[in-house]
């Protein structure tokens, strides 16, 4: 007999075109809301008075330090991740003036909904959703390139490989993230043509390039949940998964939020918080700009991504990504259980210089670890180049013209990085 009593089931399309739908049963226990709890009033006041910023911007000096710090503990990724972003230094640009493409062909005034669903199916695409494009969730500094006159938002997304992430951290985990961000390249160029050649306008949001945050949209379009990891769970893959949004004026027809029972599965299950190896998860839900959710701790999340190979960790041990949504919740029903919790399958991990931790074991780190600078380059280095001219202290004989170059040039190459693709996932903690 079942532990749990049956709110309501979900039912969703396969995971690929032409898969059977499945259905997911979600627990009394579990339900809570559509999508995520949300404060509107909080969520407006805050994208108006102090607006999100670019992790890449707004957090320039922790990213130079993690640069530094991936060349001394592991140089083969730093290498793969320069490499990346030579391959990918096109797709980017391409995605930079994707709002400038004019239509190819001519509207015909009918719903293309489910034409353009299809076509994202057909090309590969695991998760499609319609939803409003809301401008509140855009980065203060793509405020002045993104286009006023796409009203909504096709969220995609693209499934990264299942065995390789289940290997992280590692290099295999790492070459799987990036290269699923290679593969949306050319697969956003085909569905853009799509729609184009419908007749409507486009802008591209991602990958790696992004007008903003995209998990408010994708929870919106109905295709998953807020993670307590701070990654969208969705139904087939979890968090195992890359996103990016096209924004269009193509007429098309808003999905729903849904309530697939995770924003309380969370608060029962805590697996990617108990095993975070920095300890950047939060066990209880707080308010933040508007929105109820496990905040991810940033200062502790960065030193362990920069040095043990991107980590990822809490992508690992979420059991919605090893074994699916259905799988969890029907084993949820019958049970009361979290599937695969406590076990070494689900929640072990390596660390390359600390060895094997298993359920209820975690690294320890100094407090050292966790010093970096935090905010932007360009304060830090102000604040360098005040105490040296200070130094001086009216010594004719220094350089002030050299000093000022100096710190003219490395400002210039702090700001020509903040384009690199690697920091990307960093947006998550916003």
């Amino acid at each position: 007999m079942a532990k749990k009593k049956i709110s309501h089931y979900v039912t969703r399309p396969g995971k690929q075109l032409g898969d059977p739908p499945i259905t997911i049963p979600v627990a009394e226990d579990l339900v809570s809301v559509p999508g995520i709890p949300t404060r509107d009033t909080d969520v407006a006041f805050f994208s108006r008075e102090d607006p999100l910023e670019n992790m890449a911007i707004a957090e320039s000096a922790s990213a130079d330090w993690a640069r530094q710090q991936r060349n001394g503990y592991s140089p083969e990724l730093l290498r793969f991740y320069e490499e990346h972003q030579q391959h990918m230094e096109p797709i980017v640009e391409w995605v930079r003036t994707s709002g400038n493409l004019e239509p190819t062909g001519t509207p015909t005034g009918e719903d293309v909904t489910e034409l353009i669903r299809r076509k994202a199916r057909e090309l590969g695409y695991g998760e499609v959703g319609f939803t409003r494009n809301d401008r509140h969730y855009v980065y203060q500094s793509r405020k002045p390139v993104m286009r006023n006159d796409l009203p909504h938002a096709i969220c995609l997304a693209l499934e990264q490989d299942y065995e390789k992430t289940q290997s992280i951290p590692s290099m295999a985990g790492e070459e799987t993230h990036f290269g699923t961000y290679a593969r949306q390249g050319p697969l956003t160029v085909a569905l853009t043509d799509y729609i184009r050649s419908l007749g409507y306008r486009v802008q591209v949001s991602g990958p790696t390039w992004h007008y903003g945050p995209m998990i408010p949209m994708f929870v919106a379009a109905g295709l998953g949940q807020l993670g307590a990891n701070g990654q969208l769970l969705s139904p087939h893959f979890g968090s195992r998964a890359r996103l990016q949004i096209i924004f269009t004026d193509a007429k098309v027809t808003y999905d729903q939020p849904i309530d697939y029972g995770i924003h309380k599965f969370c608060q029962e299950c805590q697996v990617c918080i108990q095993r975070c190896p920095g300890r950047a998860l939060m066990s209880e839900k707080v308010w933040y700009r508007g929105v109820e959710k496990n905040k991810l701790v940033f200062k502790r999340c960065r030193p362990v991504m920069a040095r043990y190979l991107g980590c990822g960790i809490c992508m690992k041990v979420c059991p919605i990504q090893k074994y699916g949504m259905q799988a969890v919740m029907e084993h949820y029903v019958e049970t009361g259980q979290i599937l695969g919790k406590g076990t070494d399958s689900l929640e072990g991990y390596t660390l390359h210089d600390k060895g094997y931790f298993g359920p209820g074991q975690l690294p320890s780190f100094s407090a050292d670890f966790f010093k970096m600078p935090r905010g932007r380059t360009e304060d830090w280095l102000l604040i360098e180049f005040r105490d040296k001219l200070m130094e001086t202290n009216g010594d004719a004989s220094a350089d002030r013209d050299q000093m000022w170059t100096e710190f003219r040039k490395r400002v210039e190459e702090s700001i020509a990085k903040r384009s690199a693709s690697v920091d990307a996932g960093m947006d998550r903690g916003i």
